[in-house]
């Protein structure tokens, strides 16, 4: 199944660089949010992680810019997985305008234990997150 998860969000004044674009910085920031709202969509906040002493760290980022977000407008964070491993996962993600898209990044994380050392993905979040697995992109 390919399911996106899809976030809404309106990109603020504060969030511009100089020339009026989406600051490169805030991309990263929004993308984090879009995988912090898919896990609260599917019970899997961050907090509850911590209690059952789980955690995504985020090994790799790698981030494309293909176009500029501007003051005002209304995007689309969306989300989704391409690889479930042992011990990490691999996400997609793209920030849309319309049917646009403005930015792509992809991310690569480890799920440790509450000390930072690398485990076993328990099948309850396996589980939780494998609508959301897609094939390649």
């Amino acid at each position: 199944m390919d399911v996106r998860h899809q976030h809404p969000i309106k990109v603020r004044f504060y969030e511009l660089d100089p020339y009026g674009h989406l600051n490169h910085s805030v991309y990263v920031q929004l993308f984090e949010t879009g995988r912090v709202e898919l896990l609260d969509q599917i019970g899997l906040g961050l907090h509850t992680l911590q209690d059952q002493s789980y955690q995504f760290v985020v090994s790799k980022i790698e981030t494309k810019f293909l176009a500029p977000g501007v003051g005002g407008d209304e995007l689309i964070i969306e989300t989704s997985l391409t690889e479930m491993r042992r011990a990490s996962s691999r996400w997609f993600q793209r920030i849309l305008r319309d049917d646009q898209v403005l930015a792509t990044q992809e991310v690569l994380a480890a799920v440790t234990n509450d000390q930072g050392r690398p485990v076993r993905c328990p099948d309850f979040i396996t589980e939780a997150l494998l609508p959301f697995l897609a094939g390649p992109q």
